[in-house]
C-alpha cells in the first residue's frame, strides 16, 4: 500500500560530505592563490573597480552610499558644492559626453564644468568615488521670470568607506579647490537680480567680472591717507584670531565722503583689486523690507566688500524714533541698516568689509557714523598737488614738467576735482598741449569763481538794502498808527526795535 524509498547508507553520506569539503577546500585554496596573484599583478584601483562592478551586477544596493550636496544651504551658498564644482574641473575625463563651457569678457581661460546628468569617476586612496550633477527645474515663481533650477552634486561610494570620505576626501576637495581659486582668482562684481533665475551663480545675486583697472598706485588721493588705508586693510585681513579672541565680528566699516568726482568709486575698486575681494553692490531702492536686507546679507560670501553708494539719497530710511506714525512706502528702517552693519546679523560671515559713500556726511544719522559701524572715515578731498602729479603720470607718462610749478600753485587757489583734471589731461596725448590746456582751465575756473563771488556779494548787499528799506517802511507805518504807548515790534523786523511814542514825538531806542 505504501511505497518504500531506499535510504542511502551512512557510509555513502559521509563519503559525499568528505568529497564536498575537499572540493570546497580546493576552491578556497585556488581563490586564495588567484587573489594573491591578482594583488601582485593587478593595481589596487582596478581591483576596486572590478569588485564594485561585481557588487552592482549582483544587485547589492545596500553596499552603496550616496551623499547629496545641494547648491544652497538655505539662503547661503553651500561651500562644499562650490568647492566640489571647482575641484571637478580638473577631473573631467574623455568618458564625459556633455560639458558646460563659458568664458567671461577679458578672461583668458575657458571655464569647463560637467553638465547635468553627467558622471565623473575618480579613485582616492584606493576608494572609488562617483560624482553626478543633478538638476531639477522647479515650478515658475508667482512673481514671474525664469524658472529657477535647483542643482546638487551626488557623491556615491561603498558604505564601508564613509568615514574616510568624510574625514579625508571631502576636506582634501575643499583644500584643493581653495588652491585652484587662488591660482585663477578673478574679482567679481555682484548685483541684485540673477538673470539666470538661479541656474548659474545662484540666489538673488547675479555677477560679472570686475574689470575696473583702478589700483592704489593710480589713485589721485593724499599720499598719507593712502598709506594709512593700506596699513589698515593689511592689519584687518591678518587678524582673524585677534577678532575671535576679543569677541568681535571679523568685519570692518569704511565711510567715504566728499564732493562728486573725487574718486570714491575708484577707491572701492582699488580696495577690491588689492585684497582680491568680491564686491556686492547693494541697491537700497530695490528693497522694501528689513527681511529682504537680511536675506541678501546672509547670501553674500566671505572675503567680500559690501557697498552702499550714496547712502544719504539712495532711499528714505524710517527713523528709529518715528514708529508707526512715519508713513512711507518702504518698511526698510534705520534700525534694520544698523543691525546689518553691527548687529546680530552682521556675524553671518567672516572677513567682510562694509563701505558706505556719501557726498554729504552731515546728512547722515550720527548712529551710522560711530566706531564699530564706520570704523574709518575717509575724506575724498579736492585735488592736491600730489594728486595732480599722480594723474599726470597716469595719463601723460610724465613725472616732471616746466608747467608743474604753475599748475600746483593754481590748484591750491581753486577747488577742482580729480575727475575735472583727468578730463583736461585726456584732451591730448602730447604733454605740452594737455598741460597748457589745464593751465587755461584752472585760470578760467579761478576767474569764474571770483566773478561769481563778486556777484554774490553784490546780491547780498542788494538784499540787505531791500531789508533796510522794508524795515523803515514798517517803522513809519507803526509810528503813524501808534499813539501814546510803547510797542515791541520785533515780530515785524529782522532786528528787535523798541519804540516809545509820545504825541507828535518819537524816539528810537
Amino acid at each position: 500500500m505504501f511505497s518504500q524509498v531506499r535510504m542511502p547508507s551512512t557510509s555513502s553520506v559521509l563519503s559525499a560530505y568528505s568529497t564536498f569539503v575537499a572540493s570546497a577546500m580546493l576552491v578556497k585554496t585556488m581563490l586564495h592563490e588567484v587573489q594573491t596573484m591578482a594583488k601582485q599583478l593587478v593595481p589596487q584601483q582596478l581591483q576596486d573597480k572590478i569588485l564594485s562592478g561585481i557588487g552592482r551586477l549582483l544587485g547589492d544596493p545596500s553596499s552603496q552610499m550616496t551623499l547629496v550636496i545641494d547648491e544652497f544651504n538655505g539662503y547661503t551658498m553651500n561651500q562644499i558644492f562650490e568647492a566640489s564644482q571647482i575641484y571637478l574641473q580638473t577631473k573631467i575625463s574623455p568618458e564625459v559626453s556633455r560639458l558646460r563651457v563659458s568664458r567671461s569678457p577679458r578672461e583668458k581661460n575657458l571655464l569647463v564644468t560637467i553638465y547635468k546628468g553627467e558622471k565623473v569617476i575618480e579613485v582616492f586612496e584606493g576608494i572609488q568615488l562617483k560624482w553626478e550633477l543633478v538638476s531639477i527645474t522647479e515650478k515658475q515663481l508667482p512673481m514671474g521670470g525664469d524658472k529657477p533650477e535647483r542643482r546638487s552634486l551626488e557623491l556615491s561610494f561603498l558604505k564601508k568607506n564613509m568615514e574616510k570620505v568624510l574625514s579625508s576626501y571631502l576636506p582634501y576637495v575643499v583644500e584643493r579647490s581653495e588652491m585652484i581659486k587662488e591660482e585663477n582668482k578673478v574679482v567679481k562684481l555682484y548685483f541684485l537680480g540673477n538673470p539666470h533665475g538661479g541656474a548659474v551663480g545662484g540666489g538673488a545675486w547675479g555677477s560679472i567680472n570686475l574689470d575696473h583697472p583702478s589700483t592704489f598706485e593710480t589713485l589721485a588721493m593724499d599720499l598719507k591717507l593712502k598709506e594709512d588705508l593700506i596699513k589698515d586693510l593689511d592689519r584687518f585681513v591678518r587678524r582673524r584670531k585677534f577678532y575671535k579672541r576679543v569677541g568681535k565680528t571679523w568685519k570692518r566699516g569704511y565711510l567715504l565722503h566728499g564732493p562728486p568726482g573725487t574718486g570714491k568709486t575708484s577707491l572701492i575698486a582699488a580696495m577690491a583689486n588689492y585684497l582680491k575681494f568680491d564686491i556686492y553692490d547693494l541697491e537700497l531702492t530695490s528693497l522694501q523690507r528689513n527681511s529682504q536686507f537680511r536675506n541678501l546679507l546672509v547670501s553674500t560670501k566671505n572675503r567680500s566688500i559690501i557697498v552702499i553708494e550714496d547712502i544719504d539719497c539712495s532711499t528714505t530710511l524710517q527713523d528709529r524714533q518715528a514708529g508707526r506714525n512715519n508713513q512711507t512706502t518702504t518698511q526698510l528702517t534705520l534700525s534694520g541698516l544698523l543691525n546689518f552693519i553691527d548687529g546680530l546679523w552682521s556675524s553671518c560671515g567672516d572677513e567682510r568689509i562694509i563701505v558706505l559713500t556719501t557726498n554729504h556726511k552731515d546728512r547722515l544719522d550720527p548712529a551710522l557714523l560711530r566706531p564699530g559701524r564706520m570704523d574709518m572715515h575717509i575724506h575724498m578731498s579736492y585735488c592736491t598737488p600730489y594728486g595732480f602729479k599722480t594723474l599726470a603720470s597716469n595719463y601723460l607718462g610724465v613725472s616732471n614738467h616746466r608747467l608743474f610749478t604753475e599748475i600746483e600753485r593754481l590748484i591750491t587757489e581753486v577747488e577742482v576735482t580729480p575727475a575735472e583734471i583727468a578730463e583736461e589731461l585726456m584732451k591730448s596725448e602730447e604733454a605740452d598741449v594737455a598741460l597748457e590746456g589745464l593751465v587755461e582751465f584752472l585760470k578760467a575756473k579761478i576767474a569764474e569763481n571770483k566773478s561769481n563771488g563778486e556777484a554774490k556779494e553784490v546780491d547780498e548787499q542788494g538784499t540787505e538794502r531791500r531789508d533796510v528799506v522794508e524795515s523803515e517802511k514798517v517803522v513809519e507805518t507803526k509810528r503813524q498808527k501808534i499813539g501814546s504807548r510803547e510797542l515791541e515790534i520785533s515780530d515785524y523786523m529782522p532786528c528787535s526795535y523798541s519804540f516809545s511814542v509820545e504825541e507828535n514825538q518819537s524816539c528810537l531806542l
